[in-house]
């Protein structure tokens, strides 16, 4: 059996988003890809979650320490 793997840039086009913060600009996930992460934290937390949504919370949890490294950045430089 072949382990599911789900890249973090599946979400380029359709989970992220750009927001004016402080006249800063950060990444942050859309209100969509931010509810699938609740509901898979939720689903984790009760122990229910399915081989395919556990590749799927990595692979968010990837692209969340992505953006707070690249968000801390932009907040180091200003």
């Amino acid at each position: 059996m072949n382990p599911v793997v789900i890249k973090p840039s599946s979400w380029l086009t359709s989970g992220i988003r750009v927001e004016k913060v402080n006249n800063l600009n950060l990444f942050k996930f859309t209100e969509e890809l931010g509810s699938r992460m609740q509901e898979l934290l939720d689903r984790k937390k009760a122990d229910l979650l399915t081989p395919e949504e556990a590749a799927e919370l990595e692979a968010i949890g990837e692209l969340d320490m992505i953006f707070s490294y690249i968000n801390a950045t932009i907040v180091s430089q200003s």
